[in-house]
């Protein structure tokens, strides 16, 4: 069986790529906190795309947590996600 954070982190890439201009700019990393933390999921993008992950008034970046928190719900875990914008 795969690893819970591994699936959401494929689930927030596909999601990412299907929104972007280049796809082959798209990585999500895990960084896994303390205990109580839970998961963080970094996603980087080309820096002309992060507005499209954001989305207008964050509306995409908030519907991306939103499936994260409703998966981490089922798995027991929480899923936190950080867009990462590079320089």
């Amino acid at each position: 069986m795969t690893e819970p954070s591994g699936d959401m982190r494929l689930l927030i890439e596909e999601i990412a790529k299907a929104l972007v201009d280049e796809p082959s700019q798209v990585s999500v990393q895990v960084v896994e906190g303390d205990e109580g933390e839970g998961i963080l999921l970094e996603l980087r993008v080309a820096p002309n795309d992060v507005g499209k992950v954001i989305g207008k008034q964050g509306r995409t970046a908030r519907s991306m947590r939103t499936l994260l928190s409703a998966a981490g719900m089922k798995l027991h875990k929480r899923y936190s996600l950080d867009i990462v914008e590079d320089e």
